[in-house]
């Protein structure tokens, strides 16, 4: 969050400057009654943009950027939520074999199918003739209890 004091500060030496530069026109145009209409004197010293402003600048691209980064991050975690729910297909577990290959085990119908899936690619590994039950495995270890998925914490904070 911007604090308003340094904007403030920013806008109040702007103020004063201009203040200040009417004041000295005003007292060029007294102590010369021959050119009522003649132009300001130029200040001489201008006021160079200061360090205040430049770090205002900063906080503010960085706030920007930290949005896009943050409203992406939300869309890939909320990108199995608008997947629509059949009967006909689903993916039953996926599993990591690189940096960008994985293995797939897919459900369609009634048959399962083990597809290995690479950046422009998709190859069928092995039609299993026997469906084969995927069930997940509490973590071991201290400490390690299972998450509560995301929509169990939404229903629960709607009070459903």
């Amino acid at each position: 969050m911007i604090r308003p004091a340094p904007f403030l500060f920013h806008c109040a030496c702007r103020l004063v400057g201009a203040l200040t530069a009417a004041l000295a026109s005003a007292a060029v145009l007294a102590a010369d009654p021959a050119r009522p209409f003649a132009a300001p004197a130029v200040v001489d010293s201008a006021t160079p943009p200061g360090v205040g402003s430049l770090g205002q600048v900063t906080l503010s691209l960085g706030l920007v950027l930290a949005l896009i980064f943050a409203t992406a991050w939300v869309a890939r975690r909320m990108r199995g939520l608008n997947r629509a729910s059949t009967d006909a297909m689903d993916v039953i577990s996926s599993l990591p074999l690189g940096q960008k290959e994985r293995a797939v085990l897919v459900r369609v119908g009634k048959q399962q199918i083990l597809l290995g899936v690479a950046p422009g690619r998709v190859t069928t590994l092995h039609v299993l003739t026997e469906p084969v039950e995927v069930t997940t495995a509490p973590p071991s270890g201290p400490g390690s209890a299972e998450k509560p998925s995301f929509k169990a914490l939404l229903m629960k904070s709607l009070g459903k």
